[in-house]
């Protein structure tokens, strides 16, 4: 257990006093009286979907723990509150744009007038509103609706997200899509065939009470800072937390807590009471095993298996037909260490499995979800307070965006409830996910595109493919608040016209966000800090208003917040309450999603247990595993910092490699190596030491993109970002 290894020195501890001065030199940047009023204010946190602030408070969680603050929380601040961009810097062209890192690019400022980019012109020129939304309607009603696509960040409005998918689907359009299909898509897939839904079912206070949390895929203390003061709490009053991940991240190991000062002097608080360090992508045979292990030691919870599931006898009859050498030899660790980390479950009488991208980000995401839920099952961990299932949303509303119909396909419940509500006709026609709207444009076969925050081109796999997909669509209207990448590559030869939009807390009218724990929180806006920005929902409503002057819905009135909120309560199962949230200022919890009895959303109210097959070796021709990973100084594919204080990583251009393939290969650190995949190369990668397994290998994302292709979980339609083969050859030290 990690706490009692006094063997094992852990260079590097998560927090601590390096992330307090950091924090302090980013709130001085900001300055004292812009972060005061940004943090205080009454607005949800930009950052992670942990979630915090709204009618509570900005430093306050839902629970009024204060101060529910992290560096996440700041940094997000940091880019908001900038200068605007002097217009002179658009008289350089794309090409020395495209010098500029990410980081650099981020730096610029804020955006505060329209931009816009033609076909045949290879810079972008400030023009004026009217100008732009004119353009934007003309591109639109110029192509047939089926040739275009609408995608949303998760970092927008509930409000925001409902307009613009209405907008889609009244232009003609179910092409609309959202982040989640590049992160959590497997888990609502997967989660939705076990128990009928694909969103936490605990929240905050139950995780607050559990005895265990599982943490696997995931590296909550640069993802999700906050998490870990819950992994720290769960310790301090004698529970576990078993963390399984490929790379033992220091951050999980030992965290020196903020808020905590017996945390900061005694030099950390142990966070995992056990560390399993699978091979990347062999979560399934772990998984697997530890369903094996459980059944042979008898510590299942069979009242509950016999009286609230379904298809036992399948999984029991599956496991106990595949051997343990299989399941070991695939994952990488011993029968001994997978019965040890089985018996801590069946110690437990209240635990959550929480997981990220590491688990979804894989051929066989929905499966690897689907036998963490089979994991839960086992021991009657779902339908009873302070145990179940907590997927870790990344970006802050990205749950909120699909809550609220960003997505190609609406139950029919849902439409009917819209088209009913308003007294229209919506189209029927199966929308395209994510990547398969941009293999559509590769194709030639997308010439208008809607994109709504975010970053698709960095988030995209296969960047030289994205490159391409992009600038074969005709036509791309961004709406976004900071250039980024996405703004400069994949604009060769087609016409862009880029939108400045409001901050969360700028917002002119009140707006709300949905954490990971299906809390809707109200965020007042009204902030001011540049002159010439638009709401989101200003914009589409506009948009719409020129776009079907004779349709069925008067857009203007949907520039109204409030009026959308009502229509969202109206059509949108669980989310009632949201209709009286302007008079009553009350945050809720979303009706029907939190499992306090084992009351399944199935056709027969039973969870259902899933059977899954072993994924095949992986090609010699690739003898290692390559994961993508986002370091502590960046958010999704934002780059706050190129160094990566936790991982002892000074710059982004490198690999991490474990001690076993650093020995067998000869390689120190600060030497240089190449990393090549069936789809691009990386070369002259910095060489830096980390604990991983022999043949796991680590390398930062959007970096590695390069190197990934688009191979998809055909269930969820999710890239396969955690796993990709690759060869790893060395160079020449420099030193």
């Amino acid at each position: 257990m990690a706490e009692r290894d006094e063997t094992e020195a852990v260079a590097i501890v998560g927090g601590g006093p390096k992330k307090v001065l950091y924090t302090l030199r980013t709130l001085s940047r900001i300055g004292l009286l812009n972060s005061t009023k940004a943090l205080k204010s009454r607005n949800t946190c930009k950052a992670c979907g942990l979630g915090m602030g709204g009618q509570h408070g900005g430093m306050t969680n839902e629970l009024d723990e204060f101060p529910s603050v992290c560096n996440k929380s700041i940094q997000a601040q940091s880019t908001d509150i900038q200068p605007p961009i002097p217009e002179e810097l658009f008289e350089h062209p794309l090409a020395d744009f495209r010098d500029l890192s990410a980081r650099e690019l981020e730096n610029l400022g804020r955006l505060n007038t329209p931009l816009y980019k033609a076909k045949d012109s290879d810079r972008y020129q400030p023009i004026d509103w009217d100008r732009a939304l004119t353009l934007a309607a003309e591109r639109f009603a110029a192509t047939e609706p089926e040739r275009s696509f609408f995608y949303s960040s998760g970092r927008s409005s509930n409000e925001a997200g409902f307009v613009l998918q209405l907008l889609a689907r009244l232009y003609g359009t179910n092409n609309v899509n959202n982040c989640s299909y590049y992160c959590h898509q497997a888990t609502g897939v997967g989660l939705g065939n076990v128990i009928g839904t694909g969103t936490a079912t605990i929240s905050l206070e139950d995780l607050g009470q559990s005895d265990l949390v599982f943490v696997i895929g995931a590296n909550p203390a640069s993802n999700h800072p906050r998490f870990v003061h819950q992994l720290q709490h769960c310790r301090e009053r004698g529970g576990q937390v078993i963390v399984i991940n490929p790379a033992r991240e220091p951050g999980l190991v030992r965290f020196a807590v903020p808020k905590s000062a017996r945390s900061m002097l005694s030099g950390g608080t142990w966070i995992a009471s056990r560390y399993v360090q699978p091979n990347i992508g062999s979560d399934l045979a772990l998984l697997k095993a530890v369903g094996k292990a459980l059944l042979e030691q008898h510590a299942l919870d069979t009242a509950f298996i016999e009286t609230h599931t379904e298809g036992f006898d399948a999984y029991r009859a599956d496991l106990a037909q595949t051997s343990w050498m299989s399941l070991t030899s695939a994952c990488g660790l011993s029968r001994a260490d997978i019965e040890a980390l089985a018996a801590d479950y069946a110690r437990a009488e209240r635990a959550v499995f929480a997981w990220g991208m590491g688990v979804t980000h894989h051929r066989n995401g929905v499966d690897n979800v689907e036998a963490i839920a089979n994991l839960a099952l086992l021991r009657g961990m779902l339908g009873k307070p302070s145990a179940g299932l907590l997927p870790l949303r990344g970006h802050s509303n990205v749950q909120g965006i699909g809550t609220i119909g960003v997505k190609p396909v609406l139950s029919d419940d849902v439409l009917a409830a819209l088209e009913s509500h308003f007294d229209l006709t919506l189209p029927r026609s199966t929308g395209l996910d994510t990547l398969a709207c941009l293999r559509a444009a590769e194709a030639g076969d997308m010439d208008a595109a809607l994109l709504m925050g975010g970053n698709l081109y960095a988030a995209t796999p296969d960047s030289t493919f994205a490159r391409r997909a992009l600038d074969r669509v005709g036509f791309k209207l961004y709406l976004t608040t900071t250039l980024n990448q996405g703004h400069i590559h994949g604009m060769e030869n087609s016409e862009a016209l880029i939108l400045p939009v409001t901050a969360r807390d700028e917002e002119p009218q009140s707006t709300t966000q949905e954490s990971m724990f299906n809390y809707v929180r109200l965020s007042d806006g009204g902030i001011r800090r540049l002159s010439n920005v638009r709401s989101e929902v200003a914009i589409l409503a506009e948009l719409g208003k020129r776009l079907l002057p004779a349709g069925p819905l008067d857009f203007a009135a949907m520039g109204e917040h409030e009026r959308v909120r009502s229509a969202i309560a109206a059509t949108v199962p669980g989310m009632e309450a949201l209709a009286e949230i302007d008079t009553s200022r009350q945050e809720f919890t979303i009706g029907g999603r939190l499992l306090r009895t084992p009351a399944f959303n199935t056709p027969n109210g039973r969870a259902r247990f899933q059977v899954h097959t072993l994924p095949p070796a992986q090609h010699t021709d690739y003898p290692f595993t390559l994961a993508s990973i986002r370091s502590e100084g960046q958010f999704n594919s934002i780059i706050y910092e190129e160094s990566d204080s936790y991982r002892g990583t000074e710059q982004r251009w490198c690999v991490l490699v474990g001690p076993e393939d650093r020995a067998r290969l000869n390689l120190k650190p600060g030497d240089r190596a190449t990393l090549r995949s069936a789809h691009g190369t990386m070369e002259d990668l910095l060489v830096y030491p980390f604990n991983l397994p022999a043949g796991s290998l680590l390398a930062y994302y959007p970096e590695a993109n390069i190197l990934i292709g688009t191979e998809q979980d055909p269930r969820s339609q999710t890239p396969a970002f955690k796993s990709v083969p690759v060869t790893l050859e060395t160079v020449a030290s420099r030193h």
